[in-house]
């Protein structure tokens, strides 16, 4: 059922509509993990479903009297984004809410970055991130920039629940563009003008050296070449085209979704790697010999750049699932590490409340406090390169070396995640049940030596386990697919390797 309302010109101004119609199937549940809220498009991720995320946001907008704001609404390269995005912004509009749509694919901290420079009352993204190509999802900014924190999510989520088959208003775009409500944006270059407070572009356009990128498809195609053009530095780009099935591969900037960017590297004598997600919020590299860099080397490495080239000694963030590296940097240069639990509307929070210089997570999400306190893949990778830089300065060249540097004062860190993968019918039962039994289940010891530790995450969704040598193996449940990831942390390859068949061992119960 529809109804068209006409404002004093005659023009349609909303039309009211109820989703789901009567006598349909039940709502879908809707509950925003680690990372926003997402699904396998067609079926749960449908027009129906955006537009009761999109309700909830505006009327949590509008219960703080801040519609005056706006909103910011982006969106990825998958696919039908764009009309997702449109969905959304209908229903926005109908709240007498002015929105700033992108005007194309944008990566999704540009959200954030529009979020902060206009002070808006939230932000919306279309995107799944790294998910498989059938999926989509909705993020949520805050005012702040950072993601939507659990307090914001949990008042969201309940107003999803509560507005079930009732009327959601929306406006026609068209209409809502001709009377002013619209704004288009296109953050590059006020961006690139934002970075240059923080980072020395020039510098890094004038190194004599060969850099391939590789932005898996995604929304930050065509930014890191951008950004460097016009200078010495070569960059080589691949992947650049939209492609919403991302060749096959979830968009995470890991391998194997990366191998062959590092096939290339390795032979196209190539300086250094930099790689992105599919909405460009995560971060990637490979050394000179087309060598990954683990995401926990890459926290580390960051953390290594700010405190012994840019000589900052502000606290820093990580998640549970993050390096133990921090905390021997910490130690070494005086530096209070804080660890929350998965997800960055934990990580931004936390950093803003510290005033940390860093917060980052281990899915290669990494914040910056004199930049956005949310993640930034772009920016990340661009810091990464002025480390390398940097410590190719110092004598530390080519960026192997650099690493070997890092782990001399670190300490040795070797790392791996397994993803173990469920059917969706049976997972709820499954991480219901595995909740209760892994305490009973937890090893006695690992490739490090007797757990002598075992701790339940804050989120209640995993368990880490601790051994003598400092090394952990951790089991969790993902906040976004139906799978359960088994990481660890050890001294060395061969100890990685026994600790991911104990992990897999005990998720499985053989």
């Amino acid at each position: 059922m529809s109804e068209t309302k006409s404002g004093s010109s005659g023009v349609a101004a909303a039309t009211k509509v109820v989703f789901p119609p009567a006598g349909s199937i039940p709502a879908t549940r809707i509950v925003f993990g680690t990372d926003g809220w997402r699904a396998k498009i067609a079926d749960e991720y449908n027009f129906v479903n955006v537009r009761r995320c999109a309700q909830a946001v505006a009327e949590y907008v509008v219960e703080r009297g801040e519609q005056a704001k706006g909103i910011v609404i982006d969106y990825d390269r998958r696919f039908a984004s764009e009309q997702f995005a449109t969905a959304a912004a209908e229903v926005v509009l109908a709240h007498g809410i002015p929105i700033a749509l992108a005007s194309q694919a944008l990566p999704t901290q540009m959200s954030s970055f529009e979020v902060v420079q206009r002070k808006a009352a939230a932000g919306i993204v279309i995107t799944a991130s790294h998910n498989p190509w059938t999926d989509n999802g909705f993020k949520i900014k805050s005012p702040t920039g950072a993601a939507a924190g659990p307090e914001m999510l949990t008042d969201i989520e309940a107003r999803i629940a509560a507005g079930a088959g009732r009327a959601i208003e929306t406006r026609p775009f068209a209409d809502a563009e001709a009377a002013g409500m619209v704004e288009r944006y296109d953050s590059f270059d006020a961006y690139v003008r934002f970075i240059r407070t923080n980072l020395d572009i020039d510098r890094l356009k004038a190194a004599d050296i060969d850099l391939f990128v590789d932005p898996l498809y995604g929304s930050g195609s065509t930014w890191i070449p951008r950004i460097l053009a016009g200078g010495k530095i070569r960059v080589k780009e691949i992947h650049s085209e939209r492609n919403p099935y991302f060749g096959g591969v979830n968009p995470e900037p890991i391998p194997p979704n990366v191998d062959e960017a590092l096939r290339t590297i390795a032979s196209g004598h190539y300086d250094l790697g930099l790689l992105l997600d599919g909405d460009a919020d995560r971060a990637g590299a490979a050394d000179e010999r087309g060598s990954f860099i683990t995401t926990l080397q890459i926290y580390a490495l960051l953390m290594y750049y700010l405190v012994e080239h840019r000589g900052l000694r502000a606290p820093v963030v990580k998640t549970v699932n993050e390096t133990s590296m921090a905390e021997r940097l910490g130690e070494r240069y005086g530096v209070a590490v804080y660890e929350v639990p998965v997800g960055f509307k934990y990580v931004g929070p936390k950093m803003i409340e510290t005033d940390a210089m860093m917060g980052g997570e281990e899915s290669g999400g990494f914040g910056f406090g004199m930049h956005l306190p949310e993640r930034d893949g772009i920016f990340a990778d661009l810091m990464l390169l002025d480390l390398f830089l940097c410590e190719k300065e110092a004598g530390r060249w080519p960026a192997s070396r650099a690493i070997a540097h890092l782990h001399e004062i670190a300490g040795p860190s070797s790392y791996r995640r397994v993803d173990l993968h469920f059917d969706r019918a049976i997972y709820p039962a499954l991480k219901d049940r595995l909740l209760v039994e892994l305490p009973q289940r937890a090893p006695k010891g690992l490739a490090g030596g007797p757990v002598v530790r075992t701790q339940n995450l804050d989120t209640n969704d995993g368990f880490k386990f601790f051994a003598a040598d400092g090394s952990w193996l951790l089991i969790r449940f993902s906040g976004t697919e139906p799978l359960v990831r088994v990481y660890t942390e050890a001294a060395s390859t061969a100890a990685v390797d026994a600790n991911l068949v104990a992990g897999e061992a005990i998720v499985r119960g053989s």
